[in-house]
């Protein structure tokens, strides 16, 4: 059982001057590829992938986007008037890729110099070589909701990052995941958390649409985990493409998870 996604990474020269304030790299973004794709496609490919619709798995209200920005070393920076620089897009829809509506709409914002893409696969069945310990850094802010326990615990990670490929891949790609979701919740709970690092990243975005004021911080640091770990690590790779907790399309929940050598 298998996890694909496409990664890209686009080279542009700006036309005009490009500001990206401080944590907000994903929210311009945003707003140059909304406002690109509506131009670009027609209307039932524009909510196909920028604003899809529809109950989705999970208990979901809408469904979620089949792509996730990374950008997060654009942030606080000024692009001048012919300057180039780059961000990474992963793609989830492998049956019907929307690559060129990307490439389409990215150009009509700004000079397209470049796309390079490689096809991604991780295999989530288990099979691996004992780990008893592992660190997780979260990279950019991650929020991460929970009716109970903290949510930098080992089992609403493992969750939240099972859900979000499941739903993924159930929407997009080969189907649902074909596990025993209550078993591997089961054992997630025997996993402790040994050391925790984290400060807390406050920022807003305003809806265009609205007017009103979102908050799209979280927490930035590190958590180490120790337990039977083997069977969990695929899942965390994986999420390592798509992110996890709110926010994540835009840049936020980008996750790295780095085993650690027994502690004694």
């Amino acid at each position: 059982m298998t996890f694909d996604l496409l990664s890209c990474q686009f080279v542009l020269a700006a036309r005009r001057v490009v500001q990206f304030p401080p944590g907000m790299a994903g929210n311009v973004l945003r707003g140059a590829l909304g406002s690109a794709l509506r131009e670009a496609l027609c209307a039932d490919d524009y909510a196909r992938i920028f604003e899809p619709t529809g109950g989705g798995p999970s208990g979901l209200s809408d469904r979620p986007r089949p792509f996730v920005i990374r950008c997060a070393a654009l942030n606080g920076r000024v692009i001048q008037p012919g300057e180039r620089f780059c961000f990474g897009l992963h793609l989830f829809d492998m049956r019907n890729s929307a690559l060129e509506h990307f490439t389409q709409a990215f150009s009509r914002w700004a000079n397209l110099i470049s796309v390079e893409h490689a096809a991604v696969t991780v295999d989530l069945d288990a099979g691996r070589a004992p780990v008893s310990r592992i660190r997780v850094e979260f990279q950019t802010p991650t929020e991460l909701k929970s009716a109970a326990g903290d949510a930098n615990d080992f089992p609403v990670l493992l969750a939240r990052a099972r859900d979000r490929v499941s739903a993924l891949r159930s929407l997009y790609g080969a189907g649902p995941l074909e596990i025993d979701f209550r078993g591997v919740a089961e054992r997630a709970r025997s996993v402790k958390t040994v050391r925790s690092e984290f400060r807390p990243v406050s920022i807003e975005r305003r809806s265009r649409r609205t007017g009103q004021r979102h908050g799209i911080g979280g927490l930035v640091g590190f958590t180490e985990y120790e337990g039977d770990l083997a069977e969990f690590l695929p899942y965390l790779e994986a999420a390592s493409f798509t992110g996890v907790g709110r926010h994540c399309t835009w840049g936020n929940g980008h996750i790295h998870t780095e085993i650690l050598a027994d502690h004694i």
